[in-house]
């Protein structure tokens, strides 16, 4: 669990003076248990409510933590600032270098197929008499700040079918993460390009310039699991979707085989904190990480909320044919739709 010291001091970004109960959430339980002993007269929050009483407030998750809704965003974001720099490290420390796999795949499920460019003088490019004879794909990428999707996308694209009209806009509420991947184009030939662009913005409430019906594939890898409201995140995403659009969700699921499931989360809350200690020097986002893991929801309850926002799935079921894909066992999950 974080330890109290690092959460206060996430907490301090937020501004606030509200004096609060301490609560230990275990893992396998339910329970709250007050370790400080204090006799505040604030009541205690309780998981996914409010505080009783006068002055009640919404509370969700931070890892096994409950806090006050409007906190979440700069707890989340103090993790993020503090892993930006280490965010590969991370990843490679978290899946044992797999999710490199599971990236590519989901990239390849998400781009099919796309047609050929056709290369154009310069001086037709400038001509506002000439005639176009393709239109932009349209990519939306949202948290993915480090470039690792929307340059797998891109890449795909250029390597696979010629394609270069398409454009990825990157969209992350972390400056840090943003910055991280901005340093990572400069090394590609998308550097100053209108093919990727960067974005500070918040997945719940799109920056105003991304319009209704304006978007082709949205995707949205290892990051939805960190925002206060997964409702609020789909819904963005099928307002901005043109009609026909996809939407591709990568994230950490849960596995299926009990044998497996207990040795990966032994693996998970045993050995990657202290791996975070060892290789970032920090313990406590990554012990983050792994507890929000284990509140996200399962492969089918995420599935529902996708279709509840609106889009079109398979069947409630994993495969072929189905609303999700599990890599690795479940370790790692695809959720796939479209709108009508």
């Amino acid at each position: 669990m974080i330890a109290p010291t690092r959460l206060l001091r996430l907490r301090a970004l937020a501004k606030t003076n509200v004096s609060r109960s301490r609560h230990i959430v275990t893992t396998h339980a339910a329970l709250n248990v007050a370790t400080d002993g204090s006799t505040s007269s604030v009541p205690p929050l309780t998981p996914g409510g409010t505080a009783s009483g006068a002055g009640a407030k919404k509370t969700t998750h931070f890892g096994f933590k409950e806090v006050p809704e409007e906190e979440k965003e700069t707890l989340v974001g103090g993790v993020f600032s503090s892993v930006a720099s280490s965010y590969d490290l991370m990843n490679d420390s978290m899946s044992l270098g797999i999710h490199r796999l599971w990236k590519d795949s989901f990239v390849s499920t998400m781009v099919p197929r796309l047609p050929p460019s056709l290369h154009q003088n310069p001086s037709a490019l400038t001509d506002p008499t000439a005639s176009s004879t393709s239109s932009t794909f349209k990519c939306l990428d949202v948290a993915g700040g480090t470039g690792d999707i929307a340059l797998r996308i891109l890449d795909r694209a250029r390597e696979k079918f010629a394609c270069r009209d398409i454009e990825v806009e990157i969209v992350d509420l972390n400056q840090g993460m943003l910055n991280e991947g901005r340093k990572r184009v400069a090394k590609t030939l998308y550097y100053n390009t209108p093919q990727i662009t960067f974005t500070h913005g918040n997945a719940q409430s799109l920056p105003t310039h991304i319009q209704d019906n304006s978007i082709d594939l949205y995707t949205i890898a290892f990051g939805i699991r960190n925002c206060t409201s997964l409702p609020a995140v789909l819904s963005e995403a099928y307002r901005v979707l043109k009609p026909g659009g996809k939407i591709g969700v990568l994230e950490f699921g849960k596995v299926s085989n009990p044998l497996f499931r207990e040795v990966y989360r032994q693996y998970s809350f045993s050995f990657i904190p202290i791996m975070g200690k060892i290789l970032a020097g920090d313990a406590d986002s990554y012990q983050y990480l792994v507890e929000s893991i284990e509140r996200f929801p399962s492969q089918p309850e995420f599935a529902k909320l996708v279709q509840e926002a609106g889009f079109q799935t398979g069947q409630m079921k994993e495969g072929k044919g189905g609303a999700w894909t599990d890599f690795t066992g479940g370790i790692a999950t695809m959720w796939t739709g479209v709108k009508a």
